[in-house]
């Protein structure tokens, strides 16, 4: 089965998160949990990571805006990551891993 290119998106930054020994998930989004929540959670170093994977021109949703929103805020960091911009997430674990 061939991947859709937002999965496209979401391997890459798992390669990634792996290749820096980083702690990370996919929340659930089975109806339990609160929705807009970002499609990885990630701890590299101690420093909380948050990562919304789009393909395309796709754009968050307001809820997920909300979230990445009150992420920030809590001094944790929080990406939305796309095909055009994968080497954010490399930046932000070299930043967090020195």
């Amino acid at each position: 089965m061939a991947l859709t290119p937002e999965a496209k998106v979401k391997a890459q930054v798992v390669k990634l998160l792996r290749q820096y020994n980083a702690y990370y998930f996919f929340p659930a989004a089975n109806g339990y949990g609160r929705a807009g929540i970002p499609d990885i959670i990630s701890c590299v170093n101690g420093k909380f990571i948050a990562i919304e994977c789009k393909a395309g021109s796709n754009t968050t949703t307001a809820l997920q805006k909300k979230e990445i929103d009150e992420i920030q805020e809590a001094k944790g960091v929080a990406a939305v990551i796309n095909e055009t911009n994968i080497d954010l997430i490399e930046q932000i674990l070299k930043e967090h891993t020195r």
